[in-house]
């Protein structure tokens, strides 16, 4: 029998569960693409802090989240120069958008800009699996999320993953929370789904009767029109949110 969880009292609700579920992308997983973008501005002539590039990506995100869902999970070449005009544009930039695209795509290579966990995300699952906590994996992702996994150190901490490509439906749909509760043998109630997308995650886990932890970087810049509790800026914040002793180590 797993053990149940409660919610720090500094947050309204009251929880007991005992199973957690992640999102891939931005909640476990990130790439260096601002890295990669600020050497294309240098090559280009062009000038922008760090932290206005992340920014920048960060109301992209949270733009295509809201206004055009499922596109963010798409291939690159389905919605990725659209998406580096809104980034450009919330720049005060402007670029070729194929050329850009083809030369970014070279630029991540050379810099091995490849899908990496946060440095906490193996502590944080960690610290789950310790306290007897389920977890698992539901994600909207191509053929490559499993070895994201093992290259990432993250997989064997999964007692259940659910990949959108694999089971032939996605977050936000009712099918997709369903499918990973017949998996796991367990309902709704008992579990916790954590992401950065509320429009996929919280709304759809929401409509199956779970409740959702959102992950946003940047307090509420980019959600203003979202009013959710729990919010925080990353997963490290979630043993503290449940309770949990956390001793963080840096990732292999």
């Amino acid at each position: 029998m797993r053990t149940s969880l409660s919610f720090n009292k500094s947050f309204n609700k009251s929880f007991n569960k005992s199973f957690i579920w992640f999102d891939l992308g931005y909640t476990l997983v990130y790439r260096p693409r601002e890295q990669v973008f600020r050497r294309f501005l240098e090559e280009n002539g062009a000038s922008r802090s760090l932290r206005d590039i992340e920014i920048a990506y960060h109301l992209t995100d949270k733009l295509f989240m809201r206004d055009y869902p499922g596109a963010l999970a798409k291939g690159d070449a389905s919605f990725f120069p659209w998406y580096l005009g809104v980034l450009n544009y919330k720049l005060g930039l402007a670029f070729d958008l194929f050329e850009q695209h083809r030369r970014l795509r070279e630029l991540q290579e050379s810099f091995r800009a490849e899908w990496a966990p946060y440095p906490f995300a193996e502590s944080v699952l960690r610290s789950l699996k310790e306290g007897d906590v389920g977890v698992g994996l539901i994600s909207n992702w191509d053929g490559t999320a499993r070895q994201v996994l093992k290259e990432g150190h993250l997989a064997d901490y999964f007692d259940h993953i659910v990949i959108s490509s694999e089971v032939g439906c996605e977050k936000p749909a009712k099918q997709i929370f369903q499918h990973s509760f017949r998996l796991a043998g367990v309902s709704p109630e008992e579990c916790l789904y954590v992401g950065d997308n509320y429009y996929d995650d919280v709304v759809g886990s929401s409509a199956v009767g779970m409740d959702a932890v959102l992950v946003n970087r940047f307090g509420r810049l980019g959600i203003e029109e979202i009013a959710h509790e729990p919010t925080i800026p990353s997963i490290q914040a979630l043993p503290a949110l449940l309770d949990l002793p956390f001793k963080e180590e840096l990732s292999r």
